[in-house]
């Protein structure tokens, strides 16, 4: 692509490099069939390519109009865009400054800037996060009577939230038996409120296969979150504070590599060198973080998977994998999860249409949710087309959008890898399983009572009707 950007311009580094990435783009348009909003809406400025060249107008012109950061909100950053594109776009730093520059030029309705405010402050504190869903739980059942932007945050609230764990805190796990690895473990910040089972999980896998887990004081939110909102200023002191964290644990005792079972969080830690380039008090540390951190299915890889103790390899259990786009177009694995799903006795099972996003994309289906909500539904329908017993993948995101509406269990692929190598069944299978104990239950009594004899002329109650048809998609 022909840019004419100054020399002025391109004293901006962030334009530079933009620059830069422009250039190599081709408007080949391959990136169109693997984009989600441009499958769904089929406008040329909801593709990738679209996207550039606005980005290209924008940034050239100092020109932020209204239609262009419609069509760049809209964008998820899944970055399908960057595994189909054959002249090696990096799609994901473009739209990242794009993003930044639209926070620093324009000026969104007070609404939008409050609740983009209140999600970066929010999500990336737990504490402050915690109680916001036990407030949000209180507010749910008025919500219908003011119906407003706030809507989709309350539907995405879970009915119950789990309490504090005891993982939680700075602390170091030993490895059982013989050591071969030492890792540092990003705790996160939503995950860790939602679904603290996974880092338990990790913690659980990892130390039986030989690892010590250390949970460095300081580290916390990776800053994805509120990256992709804009807000670089936030996120590049959340990177700073967990490479002060890291690298202080890595100076003082040492340690192997950063593990992440957040595959959004993985993403971004693996690029705070390029997010820091431009610091000389942090470009050196944060590229030798960036260069440590890995998913935890890689570590678990590494290692090998122990022998499977828990499924039984004469009736495997059918896996759905849902591949989370921030892993197999963000980090580039794509094999490596399945195969380990394999070795522990699970029949791993591909996704139709496995390469469009669910529509989570950290906080999207709060931002867009008429978007959100169709991905949504397309990938469930995909992947209840597996008939699969569980669902597994690798990102929080992804299992907070899909969960309350698929018709079977979703799950962090660690959580059943720990559970089939001697950890305990995962909370959300033995609940799927009560739910069908009790609705047998509930069969087994309207039987009973159908089979009893009727008196002619007595007046008896009807049996009871049981809805045994799957729930219907929520809708936001």
């Amino acid at each position: 692509m022909r840019t004419d950007f100054t020399a002025e311009q391109l004293a901006d580094p962030g334009v530079a490099e933009s620059e830069k990435i422009l250039r190599n783009c081709t408007h080949c348009g391959f990136c169109t069939a693997t984009c989600p909003t441009y499958v769904l809406l089929g406008d040329e400025l909801d593709s990738p390519r679209g996207r550039i060249y606005l980005i290209k107008e924008m940034l050239s012109n100092h020109a932020v109009t209204h239609d262009t950061v419609k069509h760049i909100d809209r964008c998820l950053s899944c970055l399908a865009c960057m595994t189909t594109c054959p002249s090696g776009v990096n799609y994901m730093h473009l739209v990242d400054h794009a993003r930044r520059w639209i926070e620093q030029k324009y000026r969104r309705p007070w609404s939008e800037r409050g609740l983009r405010v209140m999600l970066g402050a929010i999500l990336s504190r737990p504490a402050l996060f915690r109680l916001a869903l036990r407030s949000a739980v209180l507010a749910r059942p008025f919500a219908r009577f003011r119906p407003n932007r706030l809507m989709p945050l309350l539907a995405l609230t879970p009915n119950e939230i789990p309490p504090h764990p005891a993982t939680d805190r700075p602390q170091i796990f030993p490895a059982k038996g013989v050591r071969r690895m030492r890792v540092a473990l990003l705790a996160g910040c939503a995950q860790r409120v939602l679904a603290p089972q996974i880092n338990e999980a990790t913690i659980r896998l990892l130390t039986r296969h030989g690892c010590d887990v250390v949970i460095a004081r300081g580290s916390g939110c990776c800053g994805a979150l509120v990256h992709h909102l804009g807000q670089g200023a936030s996120a590049l002191a959340l990177a700073r504070a967990n490479i002060d964290a890291w690298e202080g644990e890595r100076l003082a005792t040492g340690f192997d590599a950063v593990v992440i079972n957040a595959s959004g969080c993985g993403t971004t830690v693996k690029d705070y060198g390029f997010m820091l380039r431009e610091d000389p008090a942090y470009a050196e540390k944060a590229a030798r973080i960036g260069s440590l951190a890995r998913d935890v299915t890689e570590v678990v890889g590494t290692l090998g998977l122990g022998k499977p103790s828990n499924t039984t390899t004469g009736n495997r259990r059918r896996v759905a994998y849902h591949s989370a786009c921030s892993l197999q177009h963000g980090q580039g694995i794509h094999a490596g999860p399945k195969g380990l799903l394999a070795a522990a006795g699970f029949e791993p099972l591909d996704v139709p249409e496995g390469h469009l996003c669910c529509g989570s994309a950290g906080t999207y289906n709060m931002l867009q949710p008429v978007i959100a909500t169709a991905l949504r539904h397309r990938k469930l329908a995909n992947i209840a087309s597996t008939e699969a017993d569980f669902v597994a993948t690798g990102n929080i995101g992804c299992i907070t959008q899909l969960a309350p509406d698929s018709l079977m269990p979703v799950l962090h692929t660690v959580e059943l890898l720990d559970w089939a190598t001697g950890g305990p069944m995962p909370k959300a299978i033995s609940a799927a399983q009560s739910s069908r104990q009790r609705k047998w239950a509930e069969i087994k009594s309207v039987t009973a009572s159908i089979a009893r004899p009727i008196k002619v002329g007595s007046s008896q109650p009807a049996p009871p009707r049981i809805n045994c048809s799957p729930a219907a998609p929520r809708s936001t």
